[in-house]
């Protein structure tokens, strides 16, 4: 046993040496696979800090939760035509889901609007997004209060003027979230009274951070909009009972629904059942595809590392071929010759690795600071595969030179190299 770790710790030090007297060709094949390897790292890195940064703006939601709306979350084989005469979800549909669907856990109808302005004593924060939302919506989203509460189902129904900040709007008109609390604002023309301030969401990515939000009774807004007004997009949110069977659960919601319009047997569903864990499914398979896509585009630049690994272990061979017969003539065997050049192939590549790891790190940590919220990941996983990928590709790319030094006759090996 010993004498093998001599063997593998001798081969060892032939290889640094090897690589040490040859600086510039040593540098330009560790070019090439730190390319290929910085390639392959930096893909899995961006993509998996945009599937992190989507499922962290969905992660108040669970994916139980069901969207009912006109239009589909993924793609449908009905033409757009026909899609355009399917009439929107109401507020009186809600109330009879509400009162007929059992176990239901929260239910709320909700308007999407146009962005609006909200003032206060002469400030005034524009492009503000309007949450137009039931009281229950308040148990769906998981919503965290810095300050106050959240209004009450009779406060909904009865659309009073009540108001829920976003913490950014807090802080614009208020400087802070405790001196807003039982302040007048005015939106839509009308006296809100402010009843609760949101936790700092900080950036979204999908649609506008609730930082920069404010949440008002959907009747209030119904009142102001009517409920047939275009401008306006209703969907009703429902978060079904934990433990429910959600295909059983939809069957019955479609069911209702159905039975809510008249539809006939033969006619089909003219709203659509989303649920959200068929987008983050969808989400899935795009990082999935882009994945792929990214690993196929890397891998012929370490491909190119490889090809320059092997040439210049083949040149290597070449170069001291008198060497390799004199070794051999004195006693070296064909496993040393062989370890010595695959040592060689191998340090090559993983030094290679390691530089393109850490190069994806310095840009991660450097793009992280100048994007804001937005973190770019380098997990761990990632930096395992960099490594391993770099160790396989120097063991590809030098085990045929390392064979053909290996198998080479030292009396002939000596004549050629003189």
């Amino acid at each position: 046993m010993l004498i093998y770790l001599r063997v593998i710790k001798e081969s060892f030090n032939f290889a640094i040496n090897s690589l040490k007297n040859n600086k510039l060709r040593t540098f330009l094949s560790l070019l090439g696979v730190t390319i290929g390897i910085f390639s392959i790292i930096a893909v899995l890195a961006a993509v998996d800090s945009l599937e992190k940064e989507v499922k962290g703006s969905l992660s108040s939601l669970d994916n139980s939760t069901i969207i009912i709306m006109r239009y589909s979350f993924g793609p449908t084989e009905i033409p757009r035509w026909k899609l355009e005469q399917f009439p929107d979800v109401s507020y009186d549909e809600y109330a009879y889901l509400k009162k007929n669907m059992p176990d239901t856990e929260a239910i709320t109808f909700s308007l999407n609007v146009p962005a609006n302005s909200i003032t206060y004593e002469g400030k005034q924060a524009e492009g503000v997004s309007i949450g137009a939302i039931g009281s229950e919506y308040y148990y769906i989203e998981a919503l965290q209060l810095e300050e106050g509460r959240f209004f009450n189902e009779s406060e909904a129904k009865s659309g009073s003027k009540v108001l829920i900040l976003g913490y950014e709007i807090a802080e614009n008109l208020f400087t802070t979230p405790q001196n807003a609390m039982g302040k007048e604002v005015r939106l839509y023309g009308q006296r809100f009274n402010v009843i609760g301030v949101l936790e700092k969401e900080g950036q979204n990515m999908f649609g506008p951070s609730k930082d920069g939000s404010v949440f008002i009774p959907v009747n209030v807004v119904r009142q102001i909009y009517g409920d047939n007004n275009r401008q306006t997009f209703p969907q009703i949110i429902i978060k079904p009972a934990s433990g429910v069977d959600n295909d059983e659960y939809i069957a019955m919601l479609e069911q209702q629904l159905r039975l809510y319009r008249g539809l006939k047997p033969t006619d089909i569903n003219n709203f659509f059942v989303n649920q959200l864990k068929g987008f983050t499914d969808l989400i899935d398979n795009i990082t999935g595809q882009l994945n792929f896509m990214g690993l196929i585009i890397s891998g012929f630049s370490l491909l190119v590392g490889g090809f320059g690994i092997a040439n210049i272990m083949f040149v290597s061979v070449k170069e001291r071929t008198n060497i390799i017969g004199i070794q051999k003539s004195l006693g070296a065997k064909n496993k040393f010759i062989l370890l010595q050049f695959l040592f060689e192939a191998i340090i090559l590549a993983l030094v290679g690795g390691m530089i393109g790891v850490f190069l994806v790190w310095v840009i991660a940590a450097v793009l992280s600071n100048f994007t804001g919220d937005f973190e770019f990941v380098l997990s761990f996983m990632n930096i395992f595969y960099g490594v391993s990928v770099s160790i396989l590709i120097g063991l590809i790319s030098g085990i045929f030179p390392a064979l053909s030094a290996s198998r080479l006759d030292p009396v002939e090996a000596i004549r050629t190299g003189y």
